[in-house]
């Protein structure tokens, strides 16, 4: 974004640079706020059940004295267990995936020592009771704003005597005392725009702690985890190289062969016919700087030359330059990333940017790029219908992307062992966000 250096119209720009940036930090704010509601309401589902399943294991304990309890035991080890499944699959929808521990035992006597069964009765017992009172304050904070920020529009409609605000307490029997009343409700939104981003991480917190697989956890998930790494690095590779051939079949080759063409049949009418053989050579010129174009495509393709020219920042700048939707750039990166995580980010924003143009319907995008601790961590975000395509461990910015642009963007993130997420509730805004390694 340029900025004016000197005399009111530097000031004019300045000021306006301000305004949007005052704007960006309200939409974002607004965005944080909204994902958080939906997804501490998404979070009571599931704490409900658990606050359900927790009393069935409690009357299960009273009447194991008498045998009956020791019955139903298994049946409710099951039930916690696909519970717990249940809120990783919800959790990796809200951010991070949560690496699932091992198969747990079913049996009762082998689950009371089992580390897995112990941690999901400790995120049972907190999910079912903080998780269940934060779920429903974030159904009902949003009830209560809307109620109390609109009492003046209805107020004179209510019965004489009626309290007038959401918490039992006032009655209102003039203009000023409704006006208070919309105060509160203004007070509600600030507690949801200020808590609700930290009552949804509270929320999910037991559960990223607690139902992940345990420092003590079997290596083998970690070499599972790595094949499925390599595999997705040599499937990316592999596909890449069928781009590429394709590209050279397709473009280059075929432009080249019509340029070996025209050259010959110019070469045998030279003699004959000079000016049809001009032509002919003037054809064939004009194939060959299309092949060269062509050529010249295909390399950046492989590795964009302007990543060594100018760097990621540079390199960004070009494409949002280059999007149909207007996009905003903010690139933090103080050192060089390796050149396969660059090449890596750059291509994951030029496809993201490119859903965002064919598919979301947003009027404005920001990408945002940011380096330090050996990481680099990537933000594309458009304000566009969401309900973007995703899976536990790819997505694509943009609503209706899922298709081989979200497998793109997760294979060449899988690659570098990174992570990928995003945030696209129907309505919008969809946010990607990708976590890089900056050292490979």
């Amino acid at each position: 974004m340029t900025r004016g250096t000197s005399g009111a119209g530097g000031g004019a720009v300045e000021r306006l640079d301000s305004r949007e940036s005052l704007k960006d930090i309200a939409l974002r704010t607004l965005s944080a706020a909204g994902q958080a509601i939906a997804q501490l309401a998404s979070g009571l589902n599931t704490a409900l059940l658990a606050l359900l399943l927790l009393l069935c294991l409690t009357l299960a304990a009273v009447t194991g004295v008498v045998g009956v309890g020791l019955v139903t035991a298994p049946a409710l080890l099951r039930t916690l267990h696909a519970l717990a499944g249940r809120e990783r699959a919800r959790l990796d929808r809200w951010g991070p995936e949560v690496a699932a521990p091992g198969p747990p035992p079913e049996r009762l006597r082998a689950a009371l020592v089992d580390p897995t069964t112990r941690r999901e009765l400790g995120w049972l017992v907190r999910h079912s009771t903080v998780g269940t009172l934060l779920g429903l304050l974030g159904v009902l904070l949003p009830v209560l704003a809307v109620r109390d920020t609109a009492f003046p529009l209805y107020w004179t409609l209510m019965p004489d005597g009626a309290t007038a605000t959401s918490v039992g307490i006032g009655h209102a029997r003039t203009w000023p005392d409704a006006f208070a009343v919309m105060l509160l409700g203004v007070g509600w939104v600030a507690i949801i725009l200020g808590l609700g981003p930290g009552m949804a991480r509270l929320q999910s917190g037991p559960g990223r702690r607690l139902l992940s697989a345990g420092p003590d956890a079997d290596l083998s998930l970690r070499v599972a985890e790595l094949t499925a790494t390599r595999a997705a690095a040599l499937d990316a590779h592999a596909t890449e190289l069928r781009r590429i051939e394709r590209s050279l079949h397709d473009g280059a080759q075929n432009r080249l062969v019509s340029v070996a063409v025209l050259i010959g049949a110019s070469r045998r009418m030279v003699a004959r016919d000079p000016a049809g053989a001009d032509e002919l050579l003037e054809r064939a010129q004009s194939a060959a700087e299309q092949a060269l174009a062509e050529l010249r495509t295909v390399a950046r393709g492989i590795l964009p030359p302007v990543l060594a020219d100018r760097g990621l920042a540079g390199a960004l700048s070009g494409l949002a330059a280059d999007c149909a939707v207007p996009c905003r750039i903010d690139v933090d990166v103080p050192e060089r990333c390796a050149a396969s995580v660059e090449a890596t980010a750059y291509f994951v924003v030029a496809e993201a940017l490119t859903n965002i143009a064919k598919h979301s319907g947003a009027r404005h995008a920001v990408v945002t790029a940011r380096g330090g601790r050996g990481r680099l961590r990537l933000s594309v975000e458009d304000d566009g219908k969401g309900g973007a395509g995703a899976t536990p461990r790819g997505v694509g910015a943009g609503a209706g992307t899922g298709g081989s642009g979200l497998a793109g963007i997760r294979r060449r993130i899988a690659a570098h062992d990174g992570a990928l997420t995003v945030t696209s509730p129907p309505g919008g805004p969809t946010v990607l966000t990708v976590d890089l390694p900056c050292g490979m």
